[in-house]
């Protein structure tokens, strides 16, 4: 009898262990450590005489200004939770709910948000609102009395996120009510109801749910604002945090531990808003079910007069939306003085903002002209400009993959029926960092690894010189840890239990059959998030703003400082073209990733067959309008290929009858 044991390390339990490992010091080292150290780092200031005084920042938030941060990034919050839903529930109405003319046109007009956000949206609506901005221009001609500085501070950080937060109603509120049953709201109207008593007793308790998730997400978005009150001029948290995280103890008192203090309090307020919605989502809701669902019918205003103000406030948003777009590519083309003048001319168009360079004559106090070579420069010819570009372009592309990567490998776990603790103690891990707002992760590593003295880094100051690139990886992969989560897990339910047993009883291991199984089912789902954390890293403001340095210059920092170096000592001096320049390219990035991710990689099987069946009717035309009838498609020669082989074996097999 072999009573000889199995050798239990295998090479599935070295993966594993390794995998755990890595895991465990993710979380401790990355997410858990840094920010105990900034929860510390408040109640061990020092006093003026070098004593530690446990209570001393709570004393100065009471006594001095810092409560108007908190209360202004609660008021933009608070109203950014109803001129936001006001807005974006009217969108999906108009393009998905009520009969529009030309609701198509205004969809896309109204998913311009999607494609460029950010920095680069502020800057869009500066151009046009400013105090030097197009619109302004032309209304202060109009009225010469008017305030040109009206877009500064919150009416237009308000204004500006208004219209830039709506696109989350245009992705998710719209799938709600497409899937909507149309035999209830048909069973409405049957009984006597009007379509906005309709849309009030039956289709809103069904979005209530949604709207909720909307709610949190728009007010978690106000509270940690950054870009426009920043761009705009509007004191709130998040701005003061980076400026005290830059400031030191002889500017001021106590400013790495009041830093520390504002991330605290956004913290708490990001925890009590998740927690609340996590008790909501446990009550009933009302739901649209029925045996066989009908797809939604857009329903006719029959009343005229409010037909009419329907479609004219749809169009008016229309125009808000698509004004900085199209103002911007124009401007792209038009050469630096235009730019700069904010004033059109139809007879110079340049594509120097893009590429290319050119010199600048000007003249001195003396009265000489001077020539500044290469002042001139286009985005892909300008040195800040292309290295903002590669660095943003390599930190996030990496950033995205390992996010993606991280996450899947928790999901087999997550799932494994072997190790189901395991699974859920990785769940909540992952989903750590959605408690805590992006720049206290930021602000925490910024101070916690700024020194030589920890540890499980190798003792390597990550603030310092290039180190400083890898700990923005960092803090870009943990913030994007719990959507890429929440995504690929959904997309492992759709993974057969049975394919797996099957695999293992043909004596696959568990590598062999997740790399050969699993991962092509659930490859679109991994790629459309790669593409979408690429897409929100690609043009990220915060987190660069927070580790600020020459090494770490992103693309969306060398867009905030065009501006602002415009024309110093002669250099930068189409640096607003540049600036328009770039908002296109990156609307042309963005735009790209979201068809690949929404519009091609989301056809099902059959929609894909229909597209190819479109095609070969397409190239059937052109051949024949083109008179090359003899000329036969790869379809037509592949069909004729099978048609020969199944014509010569069914002649060979008479052959050896015979």
């Amino acid at each position: 009898m072999n009573t000889a044991k199995t050798n239990p390390i295998t090479t599935d339990y070295i993966v594993r262990m390794v995998g755990i490992a890595f895991f465990a010091y993710l979380f401790f080292g990355f997410m858990l450590m840094p920010c105990l150290n900034t929860l510390s780092s408040i109640f061990l200031t020092k006093n003026a005489a070098g004593e530690t005084d446990p209570l001393a920042v709570i004393r100065f938030f009471l006594a001095g200004s810092m409560g108007k941060y908190v209360w202004n990034a609660l008021k933009l919050a608070i109203c950014l939770v109803i001129t936001v839903n006001v807005v974006g529930i009217s969108l999906v109405l108009l393009t998905e709910y009520f009969d529009i003319k030309g609701s198509k046109i205004l969809r896309l007009g109204y998913a311009t948000t999607m494609i460029y956000s950010g920095i680069a949206l502020g800057t869009g609506y500066l151009f046009l609102y400013a105090q030097d901005g197009v619109v302004t221009g032309f209304l202060s001609q109009i009225f010469p009395n008017m305030n040109t500085e009206w877009f500064t501070g919150f009416r237009a950080v308000l204004f500006t996120m208004t219209f830039a937060c709506t696109s989350n109603h245009m992705l998710f509120l719209r799938n709600a009510i497409r899937g909507i049953d149309y035999n209830t709201v048909e069973a409405a109207r049957n009984m006597g109801a009007n379509p906005f008593q309709v849309l009030a007793k039956v289709v809103m308790p069904t979005l209530v749910p949604t709207l909720f998730s909307l709610t949190i997400m728009t007010f978690i978005t106000g509270l940690c604002a950054m870009s426009a009150p920043t761009l705009m001029g509007y004191d709130t948290i998040n701005p003061e945090i980076v400026r005290l995280a830059g400031s030191s103890v002889a500017d001021e008192s106590f400013p790495q531990a009041r830093a520390a203090l504002l991330s605290i309090i956004l913290a708490c307020f990001t925890i009590v808003l998740l927690t609340v919605l996590s008790a909501y989502e446990r009550r009933g809701h009302y739901l649209s079910v029925s045996k066989t669902k009908a797809k939604l019918q857009k329903q006719k205003i029959t009343n005229k007069t409010v037909n009419m103000l329907m479609h004219i406030y749809a169009y008016v948003l229309f125009v808000i939306y698509m004004m900085p777009v199209v103002m911007i590519v124009i401007f792209s083309f038009q050469t630096y003085s235009a730019v700069r003048n904010r004033q059109l001319d139809l007879t110079q168009w340049t594509t120097l903002n893009f590429f290319g360079t050119a010199d600048y004559e000007y003249m001195t106090n003396r009265g000489k002209y001077k020539t500044r070579p290469g002042s001139i420069s286009g985005v892909f010819s300008n040195e800040a400009t292309l290295g903002g570009i590669n660095l943003s372009f390599i930190l996030s592309a990496l950033a995205a993959a390992i996010a993606c990567v991280i996450v899947v490998a928790a999901c087999t776990y997550i799932f494994n029926k072997y190790h189901k603790k395991l699974g859920v103690i990785m769940e909540y891990a992952l989903l750590f960092p959605w408690l805590l707002p992006t720049i206290l992760i930021c602000y925490s590593y910024r101070t916690f690894f700024n020194s030589s003295d920890v540890w499980y880094v190798g003792f390597q100051n990550l603030y310092f010189g290039n180190n400083v690139r890898f700990l923005l990886v960092m803090a870009y992969i943990v913030t994007k840890l719990p959507f890429s989560l929440r995504m690929v897990k959904a997309s492992f339910y759709a993974i057969d239990e049975e394919l797996e047993d099957a695999a293992k009883n043909l004596g696959a291991s568990s590598i062999y059959t997740f790399l050969r199984v699993k991962l092509p089912i659930i490859l679109p789902s991994v790629l459309a998030v790669f593409a979408l954390n690429f897409n929100a890293l690609f043009t990220e403001y915060d987190m660069s703003a927070t580790f600020a340095s020459t090494q770490a210059t992103s693309y969306a920092m060398i867009i905030q400082a065009m501006t602002r170096e415009e024309g110093l000592y002669g250099y930068n001096i189409n640096a607003s073209g540049r600036r328009c320049a770039s908002t296109v390219f990156i609307m042309i990035i963005s735009g790209l990733i979201l068809y690949l991710v929404y519009g091609v990689g989301a056809r099902d099987l059959g929609e894909r067959l229909e597209a190819k069946e479109k095609r070969k009717r397409r190239i059937a035309k052109i051949v024949q309008f083109f008179g090359f009838s003899s000329v036969k498609s790869s379809d037509d020669r592949s069909e004729d290929c099978v048609k020969k082989i199944e014509t010569e074996s069914g002649s060979e097999k008479k052959k050896s009858s015979i």
